[in-house]
């Protein structure tokens, strides 16, 4: 039935979508008849603590929230914040004589749908509505054609998300015991860690190995000169080999600094050899030994998917993937692009045809080929039926026809150029190898070799050129002209220059770099990688330096724990095989139930060990030694020293770094030192703990209070110096009897190095009292986290310094309080740094210091820096990145003040609770001048769950 038909009676018909903004949008798209409302995400989910569990379950059921012993049957629970749009929902409901169910076309979407048919059991015709785009002519095709729940995608959905449960609820405490309360591990995100983990590891084991070589610049003596770049006269070559054996170059070298075995037969040079060489060709006279051309041709890159546009996205526009996605969300939520969270590169016949009409516009015929490109996925088991990412539509909009700004628009423009580019001709062109000879006043035969590259006809590449993760890589459209020489041809050298290297430790991830390896690893699903990337830095296993992810010293151990005696379970393959798995549930080809038995309990069935080929125990559940099934690994922790496990000796220095509670320090004998949080695990070298444990930062010993006899010592702590007293042996620390220890931080005119007894003392004498007023209220001096100030009563005043605290008299504490206390803003302080002009907003972005720490602002929204980002070293990508992400979390909610509820008298309670259940009722069927007054209903907020899946 078309959206405008009318019918006697008109057809009520209700749209669930995901989102607001879907859903305003779809809204226009439907016009009369049709209801469009928001689910806001998911109604539905697992208990995110064992309060939430239904009464009646106990035991491993609340804690988990699966009943593992009765065929994994998930407890659902309605989220607390979702309970007033279920009620909505269902009051939607009761007017509705359809329900179309229009959330996202993949596993979540449609486990989403669901969900949704679960909780509101309509008693109308349920349709399933899927469209990859939101265009009038897509919504209503959708409307038209809908079809029936998938059920195995919401089998396959379902059984990831058990399966992700069992791990993070199950894994997670054992890092808790055994390295850090409240850590976390996941199925991916724990392997994601140990990629980049690994790729640390190789940092610090690296040694780099020194090589030279020659460069020289070559004059042919037939082009204009330097001045026509079209023409070159003069060409740049490098040293190839010296009688005949290859000149050894960084891919020669192994992570330890020697030479491959295989490249035992290469020359490797230092730089006394290179000098000499390049003395003995100063007066040689060269030729061209060879001219090798070959024809050059490049292809179009495919259309976007999900995580090429996460890469590119951090490439040329210095997007995190997080920030990449939420744009991308906001284009489709307002029609502008198709579906994001694609494996596919297919493009549909309208798309296609859109995009070669654009080529012919904008470009000319000539840039379009003949027969359409199509492009087929290469992702295994793409699990979407959508297309690639593209501009909506059947005629695409260029980017000045949006009207979007900021980074809508510049994502968009990437979108749209990709696309065009898909569909045109290749580049063509020719390259060019030279090789240039001589012979050395002491007889060696030396050559030299120059490549080039001429692009005849640019094709795509006039649209589109892709980045490259290797800032030193070449792009595909860059030209490097030679001169035109032939074979035989003379050669003068006008310079020839001995040039040193140092190979380089291998690169660490990006979020670009690290989404590429894992989709090529097949690990995960390719539209959960920038939650992932996400979850590992808030969970503070990785950090940014700059686009580097780095892994922090607490990864490290935890890591090295899963590694050790969880092994399987972060092993690539195993985790790539469970996708696998997964995607075969989602296909019909396994069964969800006997597959998580397998993974939980490692065996096929009751009492039958795990020995099929097509087990989860044989994917690898094990740790090399045992091979049963997850409940049992995380049973046995006896094997597990939490100590080792936390230890790195840092070569044979006999220092050890540790990961304590508290974060990492160095330690050797009595010896201690923290180490910076910011510190990356490859830049600690035995040197630089040497450096840390000879800091006078530890502790000092400053005497014995007079009063208690107690030592009193000075320390640096991971929040700063202070002050504090060694209580007497036996003191108890626990319990109702406990004795906590003096302490108090060092005022901010005290070094470490130089305090004394008697200034320890004079800040334990802190809060002091100054006196009373006249009408008995206690007047004390303290020093408080903004500075010092006098206390009276709730009455707070400042003072200028903090030798004040210990002078002022109770006159000038009496005189500060006769004048009237300054209401408003202090005079801002001026900027650290100045940054530039933010992209989106075009305001100009500065760092600030605030009460609450550095902060980056563009005068209209305000994102505090991060643990990892440092104000002397944040980058204006950096900066523009975080107040981006503040946007996308929109204004902070205010929270409206409400009426204090009427008290109810406290007898006849059952009657009043009755007589409300009918005043509510009544009030419902229609509106009275003496409704029923309402207590406000209680908010309640989710709780975060102890263990992230």
């Amino acid at each position: 039935m078309s959206p405008t038909s009318e019918t006697a009676r008109q057809v009520q018909r209700l749209v669930i979508v995901e989102s607001p903004a879907k859903a305003k949008t779809i809204k226009g798209y439907l016009g009369p008849g049709y209801v469009v409302e928001a689910s806001v995400g998911h109604i539905r989910d697992l208990p995110g603590t064992a309060a939430e569990v239904p009464d009646g379950y106990t035991g491993e059921v609340r804690r988990l929230g699966i009943d593992v012993e009765n065929n994994f049957e998930p407890i659902y629970v309605v989220n607390a914040d979702k309970k007033a749009q279920v009620a909505k929902l269902k009051s939607l409901l009761k007017d509705a004589d359809e329900l179309f169910l229009a959330t996202d076309e993949d596993r979540e979407g449609e486990a989403i749908a669901w969900h949704l048919q679960e909780v509101l059991r309509p008693k109308v015709p349920v349709h399933r509505m899927v469209f990859h785009e939101i265009t009038k002519d897509a919504i209503q095709a959708a409307v038209n054609n809908p079809r029936e729940l998938n059920k195995r995608l919401v089998d396959a959905q379902e059984t990831r998300r058990i399966l992700d449960r069992l791990y993070g609820y199950e894994v997670s405490p054992v890092l808790w015991k055994k390295v850090m309360p409240k850590l976390s591990a996941g199925r991916v995100q724990s392997v994601a860690t140990r990629l980049v983990v690994e790729r640390e590891r190789e940092r610090m084991a690296f040694r780099s190995a020194s090589y030279w070589d020659l460069t020289a610049v070559f004059a042919s003596g037939k082009g204009t000169g330097r001045a026509d770049p079209a023409d070159p006269g003069t060409f740049g070559a490098r040293l190839s080999s010296v009688d005949g054996r290859r000149v050894a170059s960084g891919r020669d070298f192994d992570s330890v600094g020697q030479l491959k075995a295989g490249s035992a037969q290469v020359l490797h040079l230092d730089e006394e050899a290179a000098r000499t060489l390049a003395a003995a060709l100063a007066d040689t006279d060269f030729r061209v030994r060879s001219v090798e051309a070959k024809p050059y041709r490049r292809s179009p890159y495919a259309p976007f998917r999900t995580t090429t546009m996460q890469q590119e996205a951090g490439r040329k526009l210095g997007f995190g993937a997080k920030r990449a996605m939420d744009v991308a969300q906001k284009l489709y939520e307002n029609g502008f692009i198709t579906y994001m969270r694609t494996d596919s590169t297919t493009l549909s016949d309208t798309a296609i045809t859109a995009a070669r009409a654009q080529v012919e516009q904008l470009y000319g015929r000539e840039y379009l080929p003949d027969v359409p490109r199509v492009y087929t996925g290469k992702v295994k088991n793409a699990q979407e039926a959508h297309e690639a990412i593209r501009p909506s539509g059947d005629r695409f909009r260029t980017p000045a026809e949006t009207g979007l700004r900021g980074d809508e628009f510049r994502l968009y423009e990437l979108i749209w150029m990709r696309t065009v580019a898909s569909q045109m001709k290749d580049a063509v062109g020719q390259s060019v190898t030279v090789k240039v000879a001589g012979t050395s006043a002491d007889g060696r035969d030396a050559e030299f070799s120059a490549s080039g590259k001429i692009i005849t006809f640019h094709g795509f590449l006039k649209a589109y050129v892709e980045g490259r993760d290797d800032p030193d890589a070449e792009l595909d459209d860059r030209e490097s002209r030679l001169p035109p020489v032939a074979e035989g041809d003379a050669l003068g050298a006008e310079q020839i220059s001995p040039d040193g290297h140092a190979t380089k430790p291998p690169a660490r991830f990006t979020e670009a770099s690290l989404i590429k390896e894992l989709e090529d690893r097949e690990i995960g699903r390719p539209s959960t990688y920038a939650a992932i990337i996400d979850t590992i830095v808030a969970r503070r296993y990785v950090f940014k330096k700059g686009t580097a992810l780095v892994p922090s010293f607490l990864a490290l151990a935890v890591v090295r724990l899963l590694e050790e005696h969880f092994g399987r379970l972060v092993d690539y393959d195993f985790t790539a095989k469970m996708e696998n798995d997964l995607d075969g549930i989602a296909r019909g080809e396994g069964a969800s139930v006997p597959w998580l038995r397998r993974f939980y309990y490692g065996q096929t069935t009751e009492g039958e060990p795990a020995t099929s080929a097509a087990s989860a125990a044989d994917a690898g559940n094990g740790d090399g030694d045992h091979l049963g099934g997850l409940k049992e690994l995380v049973t046995d922790l006896g094997a597990i020293d939490a100590r080792e496990i936390s230890s790195f000796p840092l070569g044979d220095s006999g220092i050890v770094l540790r990961v304590g509670r508290y974060g990492p320090y160095v330690e050797r004998g009595e010896q201690r030192a923290d180490v910076p949080d910011e510190l990356a695990p490859d830049e600690l070298t035995p040197e630089l703990a040497e450096e840390l444990l000879a800091k006078p930062s530890g502790v000092r010993e400053l005497g014995k209070d007079p009063v208690s006899g107690h030592e009193i010592v000075a320390k640096d702590g991971r929040y700063g110096p202070y002050f504090t007293e060694v209580l007497p042996e036996g003191t108890p620390k626990t319990g109702k009897n406990a004795v906590k220890p003096r302490t108090q931080s060092l005022l901010s005119t005290m070094s470490l190095d130089e305090v004394t007894l008697d200034d320890a003392l004079k800040v334990f004498g802190l809060p002091r009292v100054v006196g009373v007023d006249a009408e008995g209220v206690e007047i004390t001096a303290q020093n408080g986290r903004y500075g010092p100030y006098l206390k009276k009563g709730t009455d707070s005043r400042s003072l200028e310094n903090e030798e004040q605290m210990f002078t002022v008299t109770l006159e000038e504490a009496l005189a500060i309080y006769a004048v009237p206390k300054q209401r408003g803003r202090a005079a801002a302080k001026p900027p650290l740094r100045e940054l530039g002009t933010d992209p989106v907003s075009e305001r100009p972005v500065v760092v600030k210091d605030g009460r609450f720490g550095a902060y980056v602002t563009d005068g209209e929204t305000n994102a505090t820096l991060r643990r990892d980002d440092v104000v002397e070293e944040i980058t204006p990508e950096r900066g523009y990145e975080l107040l981006a992400e503040k946007r996308a979390k929109g204004p902070a909610k205010k929270v409206a003040k409400k009426a204090p509820a009427k008290k109810a008298p406290a007898k006849k309670a059952t009657k009043a609770a009755a007589t409300k259940t009918t005043a509510a009722k009544k009030t419902a069927a229609k509106k009275t001048t003496t409704a029923a007054k309402k207590a406000p209903a209680k908010k309640v907020t989710a709780k975060k769950p102890a263990a992230a899946e």
